[in-house]
């Protein structure tokens, strides 16, 4: 079977196009991939599908998120654009091989472990000047060794919708200058740095969930700004002694700049303030997936192992080979295709001839995965499961 030219074949027959001349073999493979990626996971949950997403954390970092295919062509020489690896995830999390518990409700998670904000009022005291080195004094002021992550600051992050912005598919941005192509609704800053100017103005400073190309625990501030790319760089450059926070040791270097990245002078006996979160490091209980980011309690310090349930999205058919496990899907991808084709042409009366078709054979695929999602015995007290385990033992009962 050549599950791509087949597919093509259908399609043709469906739409009753069969030279190239009307509707291109390009063209078809476009609808056949828009129907595959965009349409299936949305109308069914494909058994063969359903797989296991892992990944090694990395020491003092909290949130990860959901992985990004590369940019793809397909026949053509048609871009098909970063997209989301998994659909989604689920229970069972596991860390390292330890049940960890896995949440989708904010509120729940953080009640649970609560973000609270440590102020510190003042941390330095303005002398007139716009150029500050600022010292945290909730971190162990410490440089430490490679293996050695101490009680420290959470990091900024940049969200998937951010990464794709960037035109790189990596994650988290590492840079040597502040990437302006990052929607200010993508970042989550995570360290702050306020004051107030000559005028009364509040003045702020956060990271940016960037980080400095050779040093990735230096993050890189900037001067947030308003929806959608306000974000401004803060003047002067960035390095390890200018305009970056280290996260091992909370100490940071900040140059005081407006909106225009022009220096601002801070009066001299202004106070200087910081905000930051801080967590003691430790092995991972429980990780909340919100946001297509999976934020992990507490943050490890060193690496971990971390699985979870997924289900793949599947990549584009580029090639007859990719496709060979879903061979069975052939006819109800070309269905879909032609569906896709009918309804964007107008011929509602060959739509609704084939619609009933269509239906029987999404039915055919779903009952493929039906057959293995039934298979398993559903668990009750009496067997099976941690249930089972606590309550189907007769010994436990008390019962011979």
């Amino acid at each position: 079977m050549n599950f791509l030219s087949d597919c093509i074949t259908y399609v043709r027959r469906l739409i009753k196009s069969p030279s190239d001349a009307v509707i291109s073999d390009n063209l078809i493979i476009d609808y056949i991939n828009r129907f595959w990626l965009m349409d299936v996971d949305a109308r069914i949950q494909v058994f063969d599908l359903k797989t296991k997403y892992q990944f090694q954390t990395v020491p003092g970092v909290d949130q990860y998120n959901m992985p990004l295919y590369d940019i793809q062509t397909q026949p053509g020489d048609q871009e098909i654009s970063f997209f989301p690896v998994y659909q989604g995830f689920m229970p069972p999390a596991y860390c390292n091989g330890i049940n960890i518990g896995f949440y989708t409700q904010r509120n729940e998670y953080f009640n649970l472990w609560p973000n609270y904000v440590q102020p510190s009022n003042p941390v330095i005291i303005a002398d007139g000047g716009s150029t500050y080195r600022i010292q945290i004094p909730f971190t162990s002021q410490q440089a430490t060794t490679v293996n050695q992550i101490p009680p420290g600051l959470l990091r900024g992050h940049v969200d998937i919708t951010g990464i794709i912005a960037t035109g790189q598919n990596v994650d988290p941005p590492v840079v040597s200058t502040l990437d302006l192509n990052i929607p200010t609704t993508s970042v989550y800053s995570a360290v702050y740095f306020t004051t107030i100017d000559s005028t009364g103005a509040s003045v702020v400073v956060a990271d940016s969930g960037q980080f400095l190309s050779g040093n990735v625990n230096y993050g890189l501030l900037m001067r947030p700004g308003n929806a959608p790319l306000g974000n401004t760089p803060l003047a002067g450059g960035y390095s390890t002694t200018s305009n970056t926070i280290n996260y091992m040791t909370g100490e940071a270097n900040v140059t005081f700049t407006d909106a225009a990245g022009v220096p601002i002078n801070i009066p001299a006996g202004q106070n200087i303030n910081s905000q930051c979160y801080v967590y003691q490091v430790s092995l991972p209980r429980s990780c909340l997936f919100y946001n297509n980011i999976l934020t992990l309690r507490n943050p490890p310090d060193k690496q971990y192992l971390i699985e979870l349930d997924a289900y793949l999205t599947p990549a584009a058919f580029l090639s007859t080979s990719s496709a060979v496990p879903f061979g069975y899907m052939t006819e109800y991808i070309a269905r879909g295709a032609a569906r896709k084709i009918l309804s964007d042409t107008g011929d509602t009366e060959q739509f609704m001839f084939y619609e009933p078709l269509f239906r029987e054979q999404e039915t055919l695929v779903w009952k493929r995965s039906q057959r293995q999602f039934t298979s398993t015995r559903t668990q009750t007290i009496y067997a099976g499961g941690q249930f089972g385990q606590a309550f189907g033992n007769n010994n436990t009962l008390g019962i011979t």
